[in-house]
């Protein structure tokens, strides 16, 4: 009886028992169907990935001329097929997984999908494969560092990001300045053709050369192409020297009509009439990087008067020749290259180791100014380096085809021109937009220098603005940090180098270095 009421007493715990394993075994189930489910997502993404991506390479067809650059090319065009579709929802389920979330594909857009399908297809049961090797993994990343240092020279030990420093006049008389930037470790130099001429320019370099054979440290020399730049012409001289304020009107003239304009206006010329002559009711000028903003109220045969939206509000804005001008809705042609662009080349290809292009737009201007080069250097201008100075919105949407123009045939950077930039898409977008240029150009593997303003206070006043610091700390995601000039340009060299120095134990494009935390 004992026997019998003991075996009476397991079955209904058998019956549990085998109910237990029949749920755990119908969870497997369902976690195999969803598994196979994000699988075959993964796997039809990776599909639209490589058609996509064909169809967009397709029309570089002929244009990739250095044979290092073929990978880069085909992996650029996978991450704009990558990035036509939203894949939050995916990254989510990813995500909770454990898995990759493909928030940092850029450099490696099939292996970083391949990554995922791999461990994917283990998981349901598909596949025993084992995963690519780390180098193969990270070739892409391998790529971007050789081209930094093809076009930006060796890194100094001083810091983690490539510096590139504009020289002033005074550097083309004053040797020290040169050995003083090569001794705090500067990779390169940059002369900004809009200034000066070939004598000086011819100077400057000598300094950079003689530098070079004092300390054993040479700094690669980039020569900036003036370009159509759009600036203020004469301002008409008014009694009591007059400011512009909020809700003045200004008459911008055509070049050589400053008196023309009713008397009671205040006055400036415009230094290219094709964009005066195209503007329209309604349009936005903006002049000096956008410190004064005026809309356009009138047209008249001299030019338009303008309402003045917004400016200094103190003391108003003194108008002054030689400040940028900005016209950001209207559209105008005028050619890339001027006359005076072209007689600077002629110059730069003997004496520089890259141009930068300025007010570049379309893929067809990067290919006339290797038709220059080719022709003032037939018989290695592709060892030149080229940068592609990004300043317009017209430039933002051509983006891929220029860079793709540009590196097939020849080293190649992209420089983010934020004080221009910010002006033609609004200030709003331009962090945005940074960090989208960012990404393009690591899925292109080739290396972006982070310009304008940066530490602009500690240059002028030596003391940084805690927000300039912050922005300057951003800039380590970048492979080159552009300073101008400034009475404190060595204090803030050295400053940079330590903040840029921490900055690198923390993040490295957009993936975070979980290093020790040793503060708490």
């Amino acid at each position: 009886m004992k026997a019998d009421a003991g075996r009476q007493h397991q079955k209904p715990s058998s019956r549990c028992h085998l109910a237990l394993l029949a749920d755990t075994k119908n969870e497997v189930a369902m976690d195999k169907l969803d598994l196979s489910d994000l699988l075959d997502e993964v796997q039809s993404l990776r599909e639209a990935v490589v058609t996509q991506g064909q169809e967009i390479a397709a029309r570089w067809t002929g244009w990739i001329e250095r044979g290092d650059f073929a990978p880069s090319a085909e992996n650029f065009a996978q991450y704009l097929a990558f990035r036509r579709h939203d894949i939050r929802p995916l990254q989510r389920r990813l995500t909770a997984l454990g898995l990759s979330s493909l928030g940092r594909a850029e450099a490696r857009v099939l292996p970083t999908l391949d990554a995922v399908l791999l461990v994917l297809r283990r998981l349901t049961g598909k596949s025993k494969a084992t995963p690519r090797p780390d180098p193969d993994f990270f070739a892409g990343e391998e790529r971007l560092a050789v081209r930094t240092t093809e076009l930006l020279g060796q890194r100094s030990q001083h810091g983690p990001v490539h510096l590139l420093v504009t020289l002033p006049t005074e550097a083309a008389d004053d040797g020290d300045f040169a050995r003083r930037l090569a001794e705090l470790g500067v990779e390169a130099v940059r002369i900004n053709c809009a200034h000066d001429d070939d004598g000086v320019w011819a100077r400057m370099i000598a300094n950079v050369e003689r530098a070079a054979e004092k300390t054993g440290w040479r700094m690669k020399v980039l020569m900036d192409l003036a370009g159509p730049k759009i600036r203020t012409g004469e301002a008409r001289k008014t009694k009591g020297l007059k400011r512009a304020q909020i809700g003045d009107k200004l008459a911008i003239t055509l070049p050589g009509r400053l008196d023309e304009p009713d008397d009671a206006l205040l006055a400036v010329e415009c230094t290219l009439s094709e964009a005066l002559t195209a503007t329209d009711v309604g349009h936005r000028i903006f002049i000096d990087d956008g410190k004064l903003d005026t809309h356009v109220v009138r047209r008249e045969p001299w030019g338009v008067v303008v309402d003045i939206i917004a400016g200094p509000v103190d003391k108003g804005y003194k108008l002054k020749p030689e400040k940028g001008i900005n016209f950001p809705d209207t559209e105008f042609s005028v050619p890339a290259l001027t006359d005076d662009d072209l007689k600077a080349l002629g110059f730069i290809v003997r004496h520089a180791d890259g141009v930068e292009f300025s007010f570049v737009q379309e893929a067809d201007e990067v290919a006339q100014l290797q038709e220059v080069l080719a022709r003032e250097r037939p018989e290695d201008w592709r060892n030149l380096g080229l940068v592609l100075k990004i300043e317009t919105s017209k430039a933002v949407r051509n983006l891929p085809d220029m860079l793709v123009r540009a590196a097939g045939r020849q080293p190649t950077a992209i420089m983010i021109a934020r004080g221009d930039l910010a002006v033609e898409i609004g200030f709003a977008r331009l962090a945005e937009m940074q960090e989208e240029i960012l990404w393009l150009c690591e899925a292109a593997q080739v290396p972006v220098i982070w310009a304008t303003q940066v530490l602009e206070s500690y240059l002028k006043k030596g003391v940084p603005s805690r927000g300039e610091m912050t922005d300057a700390a951003m800039a380590v995601r970048a492979e080159c940090v552009m300073l101008n000039k400034g009475p404190y340009l060595f204090e803030a060299i050295t400053e940079l180098d330590r903040l840029l120095g921490r900055m690198e134990e923390h993040v490295h494009k957009k993936t975070p270095q979980l290093r020790p935390l040793k503060s708490w």
